[in-house]
């Protein structure tokens, strides 16, 4: 069975064909500047380079065309129809509180994915575009589903997913905290398991996915009990442009002196805070680190605050769980930064995490390992994630 793992946004869309006998991706790439002057396809199909086609995308279904064409074609071809395509399985970041579990398409479901834009107006129209064009693409009769980043954290209990606001603007506006990266939270948790080598309904771990956004959860017993996602992405710890939760008088205030409008103070607290505000340089890490390297305080500072906000965190979760058996790292900052790593995991030796500064080393890359010594109470691992592939297990279990 071979599907097609589509992430579609407002203006780009990205895909990757996986064989699900072998789980290997048979073609992956993306298309850009959906809409906009200078659109492209860069890809990289089969045991071939990478491959960029320029051509005009007015929209998303001319993109899916560009797409159809490059998977069935010329060098880039890896299919001789696209009859070999069985299925195609959705990324949808907002599923709000009813949309839950993945789910193949109908009127119905994408209907409802369009009565929450504004739980996740960035998000969820592209989205929308993405099924509706393919549906134009491959026609009604190949199956689709979508798959939800906030469904894993649908196990939250109420003391953790209510806010204390008053009660009616959650009867009235559905306001509550949902998370997300719940597809990576999902991989990496039970991927963590199969390595652990416990069953993970015996386990309470926190995952830990840190990229550009970036968010924590705690699972115990195979479900999520906490996120510090919220509302939106907003919410939780710094990102590299999100600011992270701050104090709502702040954000009032700041209106008040600026003369901010709301979607102003969006913009500002969304796309100009977290590393970039703070260090006037990047958002990209890597950049904070030459930066920090060469004696620039704010970067250092702004990297000094993640790691700081990072194991608290961690504590806070292991103390909601009464317990931690392991702690995950993922994400591309989870995944590479070893002193961000070393930095968390040697503050959390309370917890009788035994940290090993060896293995930290080595784990970069795409690498997966444990960071702890033989022995360690609480035990550290580094785990790549692989969000389309979980989409694709899930579309692949519901198409069956």
């Amino acid at each position: 069975m071979n599907i097609l793992v589509i992430n579609a946004g407002s203006s780009s869309l990205k895909y990757q064909l996986i064989n699900m006998e072998t789980e290997q991706v048979r073609a992956k790439g993306g298309c850009e500047r959906i809409g906009i002057d200078g659109s492209f396809l860069e890809c990289k199909h089969g045991a071939g380079e990478k491959v960029k086609i320029e051509a005009p995308m007015p929209n998303h279904t001319a993109a899916f065309a560009i797409v159809k064409d490059a998977l069935t074609s010329g060098a880039t071809k890896v299919l001789d129809s696209l009859d070999e395509i069985h299925a195609v399985g959705h990324r949808v970041v907002q599923g709000g509180a009813k949309l839950v579990v993945p789910m193949r398409v109908t009127d119905e479901v994408v209907a409802e994915i369009e009565r929450i834009y504004d739980l996740a107006p960035l998000h969820n129209p592209g989205h929308v575009q993405g099924i509706r064009a393919c549906t134009q693409a491959f026609g009604e009769d190949l199956p689709q589903v979508v798959v939800f980043d906030t469904a894993f954290h649908a196990t939250m209990p109420p003391e953790a997913y209510i806010f204390p606001v008053a009660y009616e603007y959650y009867e009235k506006y559905a306001v509550r905290r949902y998370g997300f990266h719940g597809t990576s939270h999902k991989y990496v948790s039970h991927r963590l398991a199969e390595v652990y080598g416990k069953p993970l309904s015996e386990l309470k771990v926190v995952t830990c996915h840190l990229g550009n956004g970036s968010s924590i959860a705690a699972v115990k017993n195979g479900v999520v009990v906490d996120t510090t996602m919220g509302l939106t992405p907003l919410d939780g710890f710094i990102m590299g442009t999100r600011c992270g939760a701050v104090d709502p008088s702040a954000v009032l205030y700041l209106m008040k002196k600026e003369g901010w409008t709301p979607d102003e103070a969006s913009e500002i607290l969304n796309k100009k805070s977290g590393a970039l505000g703070l260090s006037g340089v990047s958002s990209d890490d890597r950049d904070l680190q030459a930066a920090e390297n060469e004696g620039n305080e704010r970067a250092a500072l702004a990297r000094k605050i993640q790691r700081y906000q990072v194991r608290k965190w961690v504590g806070a979760y292991a103390a909601a769980m009464n317990g931690v058996d392991a702690i995950v790292f993922t994400g591309g900052i989870g995944e590479n930064t070893r002193d961000l790593r070393a930095e968390v995991c040697e503050n959390l030796a309370y917890l009788g995490l035994d940290f090993d500064p060896v293995q930290n080393e080595l784990l970069i890359r795409g690498a997966e390992g444990e960071l702890t010594k033989p022995g360690s109470k609480v035990r550290a691992f580094v785990i790549p994630t692989n969000e389309e592939l979980l989409i694709a297990r899930e579309t692949k279990a519901l198409v069956e």
